[in-house]
Formats: C-alpha cells, sequence, structure tokens
C-alpha cells in the first residue's frame, strides 16, 4: 500500500511538472517563433498608440466608419459570448427586423438587400470582419458621410477583401477595424 501511494504521488509531480509547466512553456514558445504577432494578440498601432486588434471587433458609432456585426456583449472582449437565443424565439426575431430597418435606413437600401451579417450577432459577439456584400452596402454612406467619391471607398473595399481561409472555410470578408483605419489614410 505504502508503495502505491508512493507512485501515486511521484505521478502527480511528475504529471503537474509536466502538464502544468513544460507542455504550457513549450507551447508558448512555439507560438512566438511561429505565429508572433497572434500570440500576442495581433495589436495594431497607429501613431505609436494600440487602436484595437485585428482578431477582434470594435464598434464605430460615426456614420463616416463601416459598422461591423452586431454584438451581444457590446463590443467587450472580456465577457464574449452570445444571445443564446434561438431559431424560435421572438426576441431574436424583432431585434433582426429592428437591425434591419435601421441598416437599410442608414445605408439607403432595400430591407430585403441587407446582408444577413449585419443584423445578426456572431458566436462570440467579437467577429472583426464582415463579408464582401456587407462592406459594399455600406460604401455610399461612408462616401457620403465623408464627402468622398463612393468609387474611391468602393476600390479601398475591394483592396481590403480576405479570401476564404484554405479557399473554403468561411466567406469573403474584410476587417472592419483595418478598413476603417485606411479610410482615415485616405481621407482623414
Amino acid at each position: 500500500m505504502v508503495r502505491d501511494i508512493r507512485r501515486s504521488i511521484v505521478s502527480l509531480l511528475v504529471l503537474t511538472v509536466l502538464f502544468g509547466g513544460v507542455f504550457p512553456v513549450a507551447v508558448w514558445a512555439v507560438a512566438q517563433v511561429a505565429f508572433k504577432d497572434r500570440a500576442d494578440g495581433s495589436l495594431i498601432v497607429r501613431d505609436g498608440t494600440v487602436v484595437g486588434s485585428s482578431l477582434l471587433a470594435q464598434g464605430f458609432a460615426s456614420p463616416k466608419y463601416f459598422q461591423p456585426r452586431p454584438s451581444a456583449v457590446d463590443y467587450n472582449a472580456s465577457g464574449s459570448g452570445a444571445s443564446n437565443l434561438g431559431p424560435n424565439s421572438a426576441d431574436l426575431a424583432a431585434a433582426v427586423e429592428d437591425r434591419i430597418a435601421a441598416v437599410a435606413t442608414a445605408d439607403g437600401i432595400a430591407a430585403g438587400s441587407v446582408p444577413v451579417d449585419l443584423v445578426t450577432t456572431s458566436g462570440s459577439g467579437l467577429d472583426p470582419d464582415v463579408s464582401r456584400d456587407g462592406a459594399l452596402v455600406q460604401v455610399d454612406r461612408v462616401a457620403r458621410a465623408r464627402r468622398i467619391d463612393p468609387q474611391a471607398v468602393r476600390a479601398l473595399v475591394l483592396s481590403r477583401l480576405q479570401s476564404p481561409t484554405l479557399g473554403l472555410l468561411g466567406t469573403t470578408r474584410v476587417n472592419v477595424l483595418e478598413l476603417n483605419l485606411a479610410l482615415d489614410r485616405l481621407q482623414p
């Protein structure tokens, strides 16, 4: 019995050191070497100040900026999550209808033309990207608010498009924060 207790204690110590120390340090080291930018949060720096992360959405209130997907957590990265409203939820249906009306009015398009990603939240509430169509329907509003040529804004959107991951996962998309920063460089 003493021998079994000793084996158990030794096993506990070895596994604690291995999986509580060596393994996490090894994963961190590989991430720092292979994926330095992502491992450090993919921070975006502008004029020496961190303005956000390309991995996390943030809200933009001004019509001069492209809008990200709605967030169930008000773009708070410390509490990411979804609304947990199911497809049969009357609250979800009402929220989506309100968002459709708001986007259609703000962007001057028909309610039936509003891309789904502009009116539904993502699973994390922090999706940093919108679909190609989600960005393109906002071009006229942004150009109007900035008093610049819509074709210049459209060209900016098209130049920032990212293909589906590995060519098949997801959709063609654009990172909203990076697009808005490029927009500020185009016309401060």
